[in-house]
């Protein structure tokens, strides 16, 4: 059984998610969306970049693929990951409710942000504690999360906030918000809680020699080896 890191034309962090699978022992392989998924496909992981030029919208391209169709079934049955772009894609292919679009600022941003872990009954949470303060680094232009009243009020209820955006003690604010996104939402798992979407990236925080140099650390890799695990 394999992993399946899809790639778009225009994906660029599928490497960066093979290597940090890779060092925490996953067996995973970089998938071209015309092949279609491998028959033992154990986990999916959609990985950041900048699917066909984040035209129309960043991921709506890539949602119409012939491959999303095969990862919306196996939804639920194994788990499936959107990393930033992946997020959007994930979103656009209504995996998860929300939409991703125009950071507050109008800007492509990319730094270290502090995320609170809102749920641990997840298969991408179930390393950390409920409230404990993670740091991830964000790279996108189109990370700011959107959702109507009445979702997000159903997201709340059923625990489906994966992380929140906030300060280094834990306090979700606006000022820490990089991105404007509503109630500081991070990431959210759909209605099969084996799916989720993020906008940081925990592959980008998994490996221990990028992090003597990045300041990233390691915090990803708790994500990462939930996800396999």
């Amino acid at each position: 059984m394999t992993v399946a890191v899809v790639r778009f034309g225009g994906s660029n962090c599928d490497r960066d998610a093979l290597r940090a699978l890779g060092h925490l022992g996953v067996d995973a392989d970089i998938v071209w969306h015309e092949d279609g998924l491998p028959a033992d496909t154990s986990g999916v992981v959609l990985p950041g970049g900048f699917s066909y030029g984040d035209y129309l919208r960043a991921g709506a391209m890539a949602a119409r693929s012939p491959v999303m169709e095969e990862v919306r079934e196996l939804a639920g049955e194994v788990p499936v990951l959107g990393v930033c772009n992946g997020a959007q894609i994930g979103s656009e292919s209504s995996l998860t409710p929300g939409a991703f679009t125009t950071n507050r600022s109008a800007r492509f941003q990319c730094e270290h942000v502090h995320l609170r872990v809102e749920t641990t009954d997840t298969p991408f949470t179930s390393a950390f504690d409920e409230g404990e303060v993670v740091e991830l680094p964000i790279a996108h232009g189109e990370g700011r999360f959107e959702i109507t009243d009445e979702r997000l009020a159903a997201l709340n209820d059923e625990d489906r906030v994966l992380f929140r955006y906030c300060d280094a003690d834990g306090n979700v604010t606006d000022a820490a918000n990089p991105n404007g996104s509503t109630e500081n939402v991070a990431g959210v798992v759909g209605e099969a809680r084996s799916t989720a979407v993020l906008m940081p990236h925990p592959e980008r925080a998994a490996l221990p020699d990028i992090a003597e140099t990045s300041g990233a650390g390691t915090d990803g890799q708790g994500l990462l080896r939930a996800f396999a695990e």
